[in-house]
């Protein structure tokens, strides 16, 4: 943790390394544990679930060559012209920690690197549905309610979980009755692994989800119980946001203070990675794939359609989702136009909830206006998910495709998940190999909001010291003397 009580982060520009494919597979071993069947299940109340662990017990190489990297961390300071977001650069002192052992003749350590993949989570099966629900809305990143009325975040989020569960459990029932999120984050663990394999690091692969099992926290415990001696964590969010990884990390970052363990393990963290050259060309093989789909490819409108977060996270809160965003619309577009093609594109924003306003325009909205303005091909772009789910699988090919045909659009496309896309998968490994040089362990310095609270309370000391020493003067014999004189 640096001086103002982050994590150290790490955030990657865009590269396309070429390494040798031709190191063999390790030996993978899948480590699961069941749970017990629930009815209500908390993030902070841990029950055993499946719990993923790719792991080897071949050492990582270290050959590898260091790469240059920045740390990143705490709101966003400035924003540059075409919208990427700029991050303070802490300086972390402290030296890492690992296991190691002491021969006659030398000591040797023994380095164990493990890769932290954190996804939303999603419902696995119809019963599910609603406490999933509820460890969304209990999340204090989700909802964000004033401080004095931060002790109804959890019965609000019970009352909205219920409220909810009926029409979420048709959307999950429409595309076979649970989420596929688990699963597909699963194959990208493996991926991963292979792929870092092939690139001369064995790794542990570990999957933390937010909302739903394996919780991150429950990944936490396998990685002290396999004593990591290097972690990279890497959220499956290609744009960063207060309410996706800002909340996973905000728990890493409690669970890590609090740990001596922990506390002494290198951390790198990539937070964003939209502008990496090799997931803009998957995304542009993706779209360029299904545009030949279509009779006249040329005259497509290509849609992007984003998950939407609430307006004041940007406005008030400077989440920087917004113009990460369009930076990564901005470089697909001109990677495809690299590539020939010239096609009109748009960008919405879905999934919006409750009554306040999120970020314009709506999906739904602008399908409808572009069928009125006689758009007759659209191809959707799910450009904030990597993984298919319910926003793609219901929304977007049940709900907006059929808005958009009664709406005048006659031919409809949507582009998949990038799921794991092997270049999608390579460029993902790269990324972890080039975090890997940037770990630092944590401070030993005060956490952020242990700073904030000292300042508070520094300053409730001065005011209460300067007021009692005004009532002193004010009191005092030569003051009232000297205030009758003025009135009298």
């Amino acid at each position: 943790m640096d001086a103002t009580g982050a994590l150290p982060q790490t955030k990657l520009s865009a590269s396309n390394h070429d390494f040798s494919r031709s190191f063999p597979r390790a030996r993978s071993v899948v480590s699961v544990a069941r749970r017990s069947s629930v009815a209500f299940q908390q993030p902070d109340k841990l029950r055993s679930r499946e719990l993923l662990v790719v792991s080897s017990s071949n050492s990582a190489n270290k050959g590898m060559a260091a790469s240059g990297g920045s740390y990143l961390s705490g709101p966003v300071l400035k924003r540059n012209p075409v919208g990427q977001a700029f991050f303070a650069a802490p300086v972390v002192g402290v030296d890492p920690y690992c296991e190691g052992f002491v021969d006659s003749h030398l000591h040797v350590t023994e380095e164990k690197v493990g890769v932290l993949l954190l996804n939303l989570g999603g419902p696995e099966t119809l019963n599910d549905v609603q406490p999933f629900l509820y460890n969304l809305f209990a999340d204090p990143d989700i909802i964000r309610l004033p401080r004095p009325f931060q002790f109804l975040q959890k019965p609000l989020a019970q009352l909205i979980s219920v409220l909810r569960a009926p029409k979420s459990k048709e959307g999950y029932a429409s595309i076979g009755g649970g989420s596929p999120l688990r699963k597909i984050t699963d194959e990208q663990a493996d991926g991963i692994k292979m792929a870092l394999e092939s690139k001369g690091l064995t790794a542990n692969i570990y999957i933390g989800m937010r909302y739903w099992y394996p919780f991150t926290e429950e990944a936490i415990l396998q990685i002290k119980k396999d004593k990591i001696t290097k972690l990279v964590v890497l959220p499956l969010y290609p744009q960063f946001s207060i309410s996706t990884t800002g909340s996973s990390l905000r728990v890493l970052q409690n669970i890590f203070s609090e740990d001596a363990y922990l506390s002494r393990l290198p951390i790198a963290i990539i937070q964003s990675w939209y502008q990496r050259e090799g997931y803009i060309k998957s995304m542009a093989d993706l779209i360029g794939g299904e545009l030949q789909k279509f009779a006249k490819p040329e005259e497509v409108m290509i849609f992007f359609s984003a998950h939407g977060v609430p307006l004041t996270y940007v406005e008030d809160a400077g989440d920087p989702y917004k113009d990460q965003m369009e930076e990564c619309i901005y470089l697909i577009m001109q990677e495809l136009k690299a590539r020939g093609s010239y096609n009109d594109h748009t960008l919405a924003y879905q999934s919006r909830v409750g009554p306040v306003q999120w970020l314009k325009p709506y999906t739904d909205e602008v399908l409808v206006e572009l069928g009125q303005k006689g758009v007759k091909s659209l191809l959707a772009v799910p450009v904030s998910f990597v993984s298919e789910h319910i926003e793609t699988l219901e929304e977007i090919d049940m709900e907006y495709k059929e808005l958009a045909l009664e709406s005048g659009i006659e031919n409809w496309g949507r582009v998949p998940a990038l799921g794991c896309t092997s270049s999608f998968i390579t460029d993902l490994a790269d990324a972890v190999i080039e975090a890997l040089p940037s770990a630092k362990s944590l401070s030993t310095t005060r956490s952020t909001s242990e700073e904030a609270d000292h300042d508070f309370l520094s300053y409730a000391i001065k005011m209460i010291f300067g007021s009692v020493l005004a009532f002193v003067l004010l009191l005092s014999p030569k003051v009232i003397t000297a205030f009758r004189n003025r009135l009298f």
